[in-house]
């Protein structure tokens, strides 16, 4: 199951979406993984419990956060969301602010692995500072621009 398939199967892309901390961030995408049945509300908890414990570990680049937290924790098959803010949040301890959230639920570490390198493949930009190009989602305006930017991004993998 791939990344697009799984943002079109959950419906799980909100863009320029408005949130006042991170939390609310999260829970912008974690609500399109329970409404379609794809996470449990238990889930959603243990990310904001994880990073109230462990800081913010899900921030993995500038500006970037990658909601998760362990397949046992909800799980009930693997998928994503996708959410971009716009007007960017802070995660305490974090210098730079986060608009892009990309929420992955494996249901396996196989399957979280594997979802991790097919987000990293989208976003990975050699030229960039931060070495992710994510203003090829924060220009997006629609779901159909998102799955451009996708096929885009693995097809130059190829």
């Amino acid at each position: 199951m791939g990344l697009k398939q799984s943002l079109i199967d959950n419906n799980a892309i909100k863009l320029q979406a408005s949130a006042n901390d991170w939390r609310e961030a999260i829970k912008i995408g974690t609500d399109m993984l329970i409404a379609s049945g794809a996470i449990a509300p238990s889930y959603h908890e243990a990310i904001i419990s994880s990073v109230e414990q462990l800081g913010p570990y899900i921030v993995i680049a500038p500006n970037l956060a990658l909601p998760h937290a362990r397949p046992e924790n909800g799980v009930l098959k693997t998928a994503f969301a996708l959410v971009t803010l716009d007007k960017p949040i802070y995660f305490e301890g974090e210098d730079e602010p986060v608009d892009v959230l990309i929420t992955l639920a494996g249901s396996s570490s196989d399957e979280h692995m594997e979802g991790l390198m097919e987000v990293t493949q989208v976003l990975d930009d050699e030229d960039s500072e931060t070495g992710v190009d994510l203003d090829k989602l924060r220009r997006c305006r629609s779901a159909e621009d998102v799955y451009q930017v996708i096929d885009q991004a693995l097809a130059d993998a190829l």
